[in-house]
This record gives C-alpha cells, sequence and structure tokens, in this order.
C-alpha cells in the first residue's frame, strides 16, 4: 500500500469532502476535529495501528469531519475499494451490526446540526441504503430465531432417501434428509438453513434432533419386522470437533434400544480438515459397533495421505461421477480407480446420483453393490417410508 507523510498541523482531510481512501496511522499522531481549524472541536486522537477515514469509507457519505495531523505522522492509504470488498464479503450479520452502530454514531455526531444532515449523503438521509444492506441481516437473525423454534417445537422433518442393491433394486436402507416446512416461507432449502445452524453453534442441536429421530424410526422399523435396515446420517464439522458427539450417539443408540450397525454416520470428505480428530471419532463410532461412510468422495480434498488412515467402511461415489461416467471415458476411469480403491481399503461402496437405468447397469457391471437416486424414488415423508415396511400381521 502507498503511504503518506504529513507535517504537524496539515490537514489530511476535511469535513464534506468525498471519501476516496482511508487511512491507517504508522507513525505519529493525528486529531479527528469538526468546525473552523483555529476553533476546532475535538472528537478524538488517534495513533499508530488506528483506522482514520473509514467511515465514509463503509458508507459512501462525505467525510463528516476533519483530520489533522498533531505531530510529523506517516499513514498507509487504504483504497476505497480494499475496505468495500471486505465490508460486502462480511457475515450479513456483523456487517448489520456495523452499519447500524455507525447510523447511530452520525446521528449523535450530526445532532440537531440540519446543516449537517444536508451534507450527508443522500443514502444516509433516506437510510434507503443502509436499509438494504441491513435487511438481509435482519432476515437472517428472523430465520435463526425461528430455527431454534423448529427445534423446540419438533417441526422439523426428516425425509428418507432409499439405498438400493444395485442387482436387485431392494431397500436396504435410507439416508436421512432433514427438511423444514416454515409456518409463513413454506419449504425452506436445506441449502439455506444448514448453512446458517452451520453458522452457529446451532448445528449441534440440528445434528442431535436428526440423530433422535433416525434413531427413533429405526426402532419402528425394528419393531416392524425390518431389523436389518440402517439409517445414515450426515455430520457436520462442528459435530465431529465436539468431544460430546460420540457420547450422544451411544446414548440415542441406548435410549432407542438401537443395533449399532444399523446406524451410519457420514463424513463429508471436504469436512476432513482435522484429520486427528476426525480419525478419532471414526475410531470411536467403530468402537461402539456404528458403521462410517466417507461422503462425496472425490469432491473434496481426496488426500490419499490421509485417507489411508482413515477406517471408514463405506465410501460414497459422488453423483457428478455417476452423471458424467457414461460420457466420458476419464470420469469412467476414475470411477474404476475410486472402485478399486474402495476394494484394496475392504470398504463397500454406495453410487450416488443413479437417474437412469444405463447408469444402474454401468455400475452393477463394475461390481458396485448399492446405489441410491431418483431411479430408485424421491427421499420419502416419514409416513410414506413407513408404508412401505408394514408391521407383520397379527
Amino acid at each position: 500500500s502507498a503511504k503518506a507523510s504529513f507535517a504537524p498541523g496539515e490537514v489530511i482531510f476535511r469535513e464534506g469532502d468525498k471519501p476516496t481512501t482511508a487511512f491507517m496511522v504508522e507513525s505519529g499522531s493525528t486529531e479527528v476535529y469538526r468546525g473552523a481549524d483555529d476553533n476546532p472541536q475535538i472528537l478524538g486522537t488517534l495513533g499508530p495501528g488506528d483506522l482514520l477515514g473509514e467511515m465514509a469509507i463503509i458508507d459512501s457519505s462525505p467525510r463528516s469531519a476533519s483530520a489533522r495531523a498533531r505531530t510529523a505522522c506517516v499513514l498507509t492509504v487504504l483504497d476505497h475499494f480494499q475496505l468495500r470488498e471486505r465490508l460486502e464479503k462480511a457475515d450479513p450479520i456483523v456487517r448489520a451490526l456495523l452499519l447500524a452502530q455507525l447510523r447511530r454514531y452520525r446521528s449523535v455526531l450530526n445532532g440537531l446540526d440540519r446543516r449537517a444532515v444536508l451534507r450527508a449523503g443522500p443514502a444516509l438521509r433516506s437510510g434507503r441504503r443502509l436499509d438494504d444492506l441491513l435487511e438481509p441481516a435482519a432476515g437472517k437473525i428472523r430465520l435463526e430465531n425461528q430455527l431454534k423454534q423448529a427445534l423446540e417445537d419438533g417441526s422439523l422433518e426428516l425425509h428418507y432417501q432409499p439405498v438400493v442393491g444395485l442387482a436387485d433394486a431392494a431397500t436396504r436402507g435410507y439416508e436421512a434428509l432433514v427438511r423444514w416446512q416454515h409456518p409463513e416461507r413454506g419449504v425452506v432449502s436445506p441449502v439455506e438453513f444448514i448453512q446458517l445452524a452451520e453458522e452457529t453453534e446451532l448445528i449441534l442441536p440440528v445434528g442431535r434432533y436428526v440423530l433422535d429421530h433416525a434413531c427413533r424410526m429405526l426402532a419402528e422399523l425394528a419393531r416392524r419386522g425390518h431389523g436389518d435396515m440402517h439409517i445414515a446420517v450426515n455430520s457436520s464439522a462442528r459435530q465431529l470437533l465436539d468431544d460430546r458427539f460420540l457420547e450422544e450417539i451411544r446414548l440415542a443408540l441406548q435410549r432407542f434400544d438401537v443395533r449399532p450397525q444399523c446406524l451410519q454416520i457420514e463424513i463429508t470428505e471436504s469436512l476432513i480438515l482435522d484429520v486427528e480428530a476426525v480419525k478419532r471419532f471414526i475410531d470411536g463410532c467403530r468402537d461402539l459397533g456404528v458403521v462410517v461412510l466417507l461422503d462425496d468422495f472425490g469432491t473434496g480434498y481426496s488426500n490419499l495421505g490421509h485417507v489411508h488412515t482413515l477406517n471408514f467402511d463405506i465410501i460414497k461415489l459422488d453423483q457428478g461421477f455417476t452423471r458424467d461416467a457414461l460420457n466420458s471415458p476419464r470420469c469412467l476411469a476414475v470411477c474404476q480407480a475410486v472402485i478399486q480403491l474402495s476394494r484394496a481399503l475392504d470398504a463397500e461402496i454406495v453410487v450416488e446420483g443413479i437417474e437412469t437405468e444405463e447408469q444402474r447397469a454401468l455400475f452393477v457391471g463394475l461390481g458396485c453393490a448399492y446405489g441410491q437416486g431418483w431411479l430408485f424414488g424421491k427421499p420419502l415423508t416419514q409416513e410414506a417410508m413407513l408404508e412401505r415396511h408394514p408391521p407383520p400381521h397379527g
């Protein structure tokens, strides 16, 4: 970044100037003031490490105060786009808090000074531009609170995607997928609310909710004479790093009297950032007798140096490979290599995203035993899934 030097008393910018840059004080001291140079109202002094002039950059309003050097000083010049880009990429709630504080500060600063209000940018006078930025954050906060309520009143639903034997299309188990029927918005995309939950601690109670409901369903299937069925639940990065997760699994199995091998925990490959923590978790699952799947294989980091240290039971071949395998020799070669790798690691393969008979036949020919996809059925509600597994007569 460029640097600028100022002599004692030299003006850095004036109240009312159009903002083009902000500054970081490298050395020396500056002061921010309002009013005439010879009779200033000092608002504050800034030293090394402090930011200067950033407020006007954030909301694109004219400078609300002047600044000058108290002593000889050197400032690093921060381009307008450097700050704006970072602000726009920030979490919406953090951005909203910053802008709300800025609005309050300017309101206090302007007070009853009508001329200052008129000098403020049109966005600040009307509040429209800040409101446009604040609204997504307000919506996010509302949705977070509503998600908490959905957890409390049990209105999240689990849908169940069939996992079948590819040779005979017989159902072997299910993958549990959490869904949310919002009372006002209707169906909320899982991409939206799961991402929101992962940004907060809410992903932990959501994970417990899914785990409990899946184990309850396994118990019901066993009661109906289908004790060989499995249900797989997805895990999050926060859960994998939470020391309580293994104990929660153990307690859920105990509470619903579920055979451990009927519960499967899916770990998405891209979540494997802390390899040692994930390894401990997988080893703990195996101690409990719970099956571990490596999900979306080939789409994450695919670090083979780590794969051999993780003692998972099943690899799930990502649907992107399934989709392209018939049309791309190179994709087919990758699929064959992953299948060979799974055999060498003594792991089963589940092929995701099978939508056509041709795809099913291809992977049967490659020796894959299990798959899932719309060819075998879309995710089922709890009621629809149980209709497929009626209790024994009498």
